[in-house]
């Protein structure tokens, strides 16, 4: 079945079975390899995506569910202005280890100063809980969205 998206602001059309992942139409047909498959029950994060600005996880989220909606995807991160300042201020504190993880927390954080330009400590954790990283750089990673924010205000 034929289904369209705006993909990263470029209108795209696609065809899957109802019932296919965003996850695997992303990664699969559409090529873009940024998004990540973790644990493929919506409980780790790292297939986060912005489904009409709003963090999601594309491995539970169908496409027929975002027929016709705006999808961002980590690719499209450097040409979106808080996107830039979590992706400068992850390089700037060295936040990533293995770095699988990481696509799914900076569209989890975009999520979050998207919402809260200056979230606290504790915000950013509750925000954040839903993202595993498996080498624990949780204290990197509130501090670079503490970070962003920074840059982001200045």
């Amino acid at each position: 079945m034929a289904y369209s998206l705006k993909l990263n602001g470029k209108d795209r059309e696609v065809q899957s079975d109802a019932g296919t992942p965003l996850l695997w139409v992303i990664r699969d047909e559409l090529q873009m390899t940024g998004t990540k498959f973790g644990c493929g029950v919506a409980s780790c994060g790292a297939c986060t995506v912005h489904v009409d600005g709003a963090p999601v996880r594309s491995c539970q989220t169908y496409i027929e569910d975002v027929d016709g909606a705006e999808i961002t995807t980590i690719e499209a991160m450097q040409d979106n202005t808080i996107g830039a300042a979590v992706q400068q201020a992850w390089v700037e504190l060295d936040v990533v280890q293995c770095g699988y993880c990481q696509s799914g927390q900076i569209m989890s954080a975009v999520g979050l100063l998207s919402e809260n330009p200056k979230p606290t400590a504790d915000e950013i954790d509750s925000y954040m809980y839903g993202n595993a990283c498996r080498c624990a750089t949780y204290q990197r990673i509130r501090a670079g969205i503490q970070r962003a924010a920074e840059i982001l205000e200045a």
